[in-house]
């Protein structure tokens, strides 16, 4: 097994923040086996989704409907709706498996790994990246 943490730069901004690049450097001569993406925080999520094409705006605007970051929230602290980010791995789990062949990862054309980060209260995120050979 081989594993690293990757620290991601938010900069308190709310989003989508793509890690395919680094998913694929870290698979990248392993062979096969199964890549695990990880984020050990309760108020975010990993995602496989189009990047680039206006999907990034669309998935907010839908979190935000089915979360709204109002103080309806029984969980109060931090940012007005905080409350919601903790319900976010109810849409996005904390963790996915992609498979690897070859050494590569086994994404559709348009799909790409990325960190769903709500929550503007923090700047950083860390993100472990797992692969088990096969």
């Amino acid at each position: 097994m081989k594993t690293v943490e990757l620290s991601i730069q938010t900069g308190r901004r709310r989003g989508l923040f793509d890690l395919t690049a680094a998913c694929e450097e870290f698979v990248a001569g392993q062979g096969d086996g199964l890549l695990v993406v990880f984020v050990p925080h309760a108020t975010a999520g990993i995602v496989v989704v189009e990047l680039g094409s206006g999907s990034e705006a669309d998935l907010m605007a839908v979190l935000d409907r089915l979360l709204p970051r109002d103080d309806r929230w029984v969980h109060r602290h931090g940012s007005p709706g905080h409350g919601a980010d903790h319900l976010v791995p109810m849409v996005a789990p904390p963790s996915l498996t992609v498979p690897v062949v070859s050494g590569r990862l086994t994404l559709g054309t348009w799909q790409s790994i990325a960190l769903l980060d709500p929550n503007s209260d923090n700047s950083s995120r860390a993100v472990r990246l797992t692969f088990m050979p096969g």
